[in-house]
């Protein structure tokens, strides 16, 4: 997603000499790596869409990932962009020398840049859980990002490990389709309704013949998402996080009718503590008839299945890994080199960091998108993306226009967002008592601890004070 909006602001800016590398032989990022049955957005599709670009065709208010996947390939079309990618060419190895990036490519060729522009996104790598006998499953066994659709599901006994977003979606999907599906869960999720009506002929005609109503959509979508969730999350004392809480409880209790398994599904830490999941029928799924709620903790797996703490073998034909991904990961295992060969793994060897979520000291004109300390967890990826590199492009003006040949955070800047983001964390929701892939080693939350607000405003223009110039 952000790798093509790269490719179409830098033209729009007046950049036409870049090439954009993808690893991978097609375009898509999340939406090309995960296919699972039942993926949908759960941020509005009119907000999910780049500004410029918006669709009057989608099917839902939340849009399933095909539909998404299928958005990203006609933009990316419509504005010349394929054209300029080299597919299934990953980047290995990224070194400032001699005021230039130095790029190692898998195909054993190398390129030389001036700017280099990291849009490697944070959902990427899949966590795969060290269970012990996972190799010896007698059937298969896979990733949710890594879904093998030539899998049959109809009429086998499905294992579902995880409760996160991915397996709340998967979920109902497959139960109509399973024999059984076990969902092992190891921490309940607190889950908010939503509702998701489709977009009927008419409204879509509207769409395509008065855009602005579409504008009109997006506008209003967003300024809700910010006042009633973004700039919420950032203060665990808000009353609306309690509106929310009450929302998520009322949810549970009005949807499940077994008294044991409503309190097996109850979490023990605040809503949005993790990342709020909202699903219209994940709570019907888990009641159904040839659903099952496994709470024991995972002992091992075995050919016939996965054994838990109890003793209980449960019997299996496909066994689904739904356990997120490496969040830490961002552009490794790409190894980078900055100035003076500084390696990016031992800048971050205390964990990921980046001055405004963008820059890190000692790496010249080498730029994140979605990056460390990003509002991940608080809006559309897509409007941050579209505000990340519009100050970017600024300061890569300023190098194009001979201000200076090479901008960095300074050490003194990053330090000092660094400690006044870890700071601000501390008031957050997300550091209120749970675990979750928000929070580093140390537990303090790593997303932007301050409001939608503040992060907008400081998207505007770089305060030029706070890098490193020559």
């Amino acid at each position: 997603m952000s790798g093509i909006l790269c490719a179409i602001q830098l033209r729009e800016a007046g950049f036409d000499d870049f090439a954009i590398y993808e690893k991978a032989d097609r375009l898509g990022g999340t939406w090309r790596e995960n296919t699972y049955p039942g993926i949908a957005c759960d941020v509005p599709s009119h907000l999910y869409s780049y500004s410029f670009a918006p669709n009057p065709d989608w099917s839902h208010r939340f849009s399933p990932g095909a539909e998404i996947q299928a958005y990203f390939e006609r933009v990316a079309r419509e504005y010349g962009v394929e054209e300029r990618i080299r597919f299934e060419t990953e980047v290995t190895r990224c070194a400032f020398e001699d005021g230039r990036w130095h790029l190692e490519l898998s195909d054993g060729t190398s390129d030389v840049a001036d700017f280099v522009i990291a849009a490697t996104g944070v959902l990427h790598h899949p966590k795969v859980p060290d269970l012990p006998g996972l190799e010896s499953f007698a059937g298969a066994a896979f990733h949710s990002a890594r879904w093998d659709h030539d899998v049959p599901l109809e009429g086998r006994r499905i294992g579902l490990v995880g409760t996160g977003s991915s397996a709340v979606q998967i979920l109902p999907a497959i139960v109509q389709v399973g024999e059984a599906v076990t969902l092992f869960q190891r921490t309940a999720q607190w889950i908010t309704p939503v509702e998701n009506p489709a977009y009927d002929d008419a409204e879509r005609r509207t769409f395509r013949e008065h855009p602005e109503v579409m504008a009109g959509i997006r506008a209003e979508a967003a300024r809700a998402f910010v006042d009633g969730f973004a700039n919420v999350l950032v203060d665990a004392t808000s009353p609306v996080l309690q509106l929310i809480q009450d929302t998520c409880v009322a949810n549970l209790e009005d949807h499940v009718a077994d008294p044991v398994l409503r309190e097996k599904l109850r979490p023990d830490y605040r809503a949005t503590c993790k990342r709020l999941v909202l699903s219209p029928n994940f709570y019907d799924a888990i009641q159904a008839p040839n659903a099952r709620l496994v709470t024991e903790s995972i002992e091992r797996v075995e050919p016939a299945g996965v054994r838990t703490a109890d003793g209980e073998l449960h019997g299996l034909d496909v066994l689904v890994l739904a356990t997120g991904f490496q969040v830490d990961a961002f552009v490794r295992p790409m190894r980078v080199f900055g100035r003076g060969g500084a390696a990016l793994d031992e800048i971050w060897k205390s964990g990921p960091t980046a001055y405004m979520a963008m820059s890190v000291p000692d790496l010249p004109n080498f730029f994140f998108l979605n990056g460390p300390n990003g509002p991940v967890g608080n809006f559309s990826l897509i409007d941050v993306a579209e505000r990340q590199i519009a100050y970017i492009l600024q300061l890569a003006a300023r190098v194009r226009d001979g201000e200076f040949r090479e901008v960095c955070a300074s050490s003194e800047a990053a330090a000092r967002f660094d400690r006044e983001r870890t700071e601000a964390a501390r008031n957050t929701i997300w550091a209120t008592g749970c675990r979750s892939w928000y929070l580093d080693e140390q537990g303090i939350p790593t997303a932007w601890p301050w409001s939608f607000d503040r992060f907008i405003e400081e998207m505007r223009t770089p305060r030029l004070e706070d890098y490193e110039t020559r």
